[in-house]
């Protein structure tokens, strides 16, 4: 029978110091000890009041540190990345902690000897069940928001609603919570990545329409058998924690009301039902991000985390409404002063763009950072704003030259 450990591995202390030296800035606590503004130069750099990890960024990564230690002589592995930052992952790789998601491992190798970290945003059933099977050591690091959008999801397919959930149907959190609808009998769900794919799932609500062409909209995204005719009578909304949480918002008040259209007020309790699944930590981040764009006069925004990372995004999303932004992986992408690296909203792969800092008179810089980025990644990119902004006498062009090896 399978070991889990949920609660930590008893070594929290005796891991401090390395999560310490390997994640913490003191640059960092410098600027928000002095009012989350760091001035250097004609550079000012206002960092938001909620970034980089959250509770349950911390936890998941404390306790892989402390399975690691844990188990020096077994080998140690992780479902996949444990968050969404390359960083963070690159450095428990170096740690000897293994990936069941590269190409080259099996888990079906895998044995009693084994130990294997769930991540923060948790794996399907079915993953879990063949886990156990093989009778692994687990050490489940999901994150306490993500257990409570499936709880509500699970009682939906208890009480009969068909779960509808607002998330990207790749990714990995919306996996794990479209298997729990499948844990009842008869349990559905339908994924829906924006307010345009809500608003066709809406009409069908309202008017009906062509069984064939919805299933060939939503292949993929929906569970096996599902009959719009009948799986969207009662529908529960659940969501992604780490979505935009005013799109969150917007896409359950329009089956709200797609559902009090076709049912009427009186019955519209036995057709739509809806809880605020939106993880604290991810509504924290965008409202320090909307509080620094209406508090300061800024010229640019700099939002660190991976590409892959949908709080990330969102913050990304939002900036970029209001004045140019960059969305950076890594502090590695501020290449110079004539050069960075960044992944523009909406677009699918990264790009390098030129003259993005302005080279001369006051600048203002934003920074926030995604719940999967940790503080020293945020210092090293303030170190070098400060250094891209300002140059010095042996490095006029504010790092021109380093730009030009660096792109051959």
């Amino acid at each position: 029978m399978a070991v889990i450990f949920r609660k930590g591995l008893e070594l929290k202390e005796a891991v401090a110091g390395t999560l310490t030296a390997d994640y913490h800035s003191q640059l960092v606590e410098t600027v928000k000890a002095a009012g989350y503004r760091h001035q250097s130069g004609r550079l000012t750099v206002h960092l938001a009041r909620e970034f980089g990890f959250c509770y349950g960024v911390d936890r998941a990564v404390d306790y892989a540190y402390q399975a690691r230690r844990r188990f020096p002589d077994r080998e140690v592995f992780l479902t996949g990345e444990i968050i969404h930052n390359p960083h963070v992952n690159q450095r428990l790789r170096s740690l000897g902690i293994r990936f069941l998601s590269d190409p080259h491992e099996r888990i079906d190798s895998l044995d009693s000897h084994a130990v294997v970290i769930l991540p923060a945003f948790g794996v399907p059933v079915n993953l879990l069940l063949e886990l156990q099977a093989h009778g692994c050591t687990l050490v489940d690091t999901t994150c306490g928001s993500v257990l409570n959008v499936w709880k509500n999801v699970r009682r939906y397919a208890a009480d009969g609603f068909t779960a509808v959930i607002h998330g990207k149907v790749h990714h990995e959190e919306t996996h794990a919570t479209a298997s729990q609808a499948l844990q009842v009998s008869g349990g559905r769900y339908l994924v829906v990545f924006d307010r345009a794919e809500a608003g066709v799932v809406c009409d069908y609500i309202r008017h009906g329409g062509n069984r064939a062409d919805f299933l060939a909209r939503f292949r993929g995204a929906v569970s096996k058998g599902f009959d719009p005719d009948r799986d969207l009578e009662r529908i529960g909304v659940a969501n992604q924690t780490t979505m935009l949480m005013s799109e969150s918002l917007a896409i359950g008040q329009m089956f709200q009301e797609a559902m009090r259209k076709r049912y009427g007020e009186t019955r519209l309790g036995e057709h739509f039902r809806a809880f605020e699944t939106i993880c604290s930590a991810t509504q924290d981040r965008q409202d320090a991000v909307a509080e620094l764009l209406d508090q300061h006069a800024l010229d640019l925004m700099i939002v660190i985390g991976g590409y892959n990372s949908s709080n990330t995004a969102n913050l990304a999303r939002m900036c970029a409404a209001r004045l140019p932004t960059y969305h950076v992986a890594d502090a590695d992408c501020i290449v110079s002063a004539a050069s960075i690296q960044h992944r523009p909203v909406g677009a699918a792969s990264e790009i390098v763009s030129a003259g993005w800092l302005p080279a001369a008179g006051p600048l203002a810089v934003g920074v926030t950072a995604g719940a999967s980025t940790p503080d020293v990644i945020v210092g090293i990119v303030i170190e070098r704003l400060a250094r891209f902004a300002n140059p010095v006498a042996d490095d006029p062009s504010g790092g021109w030259e380093e730009a030009r090896d660096r792109e051959g």
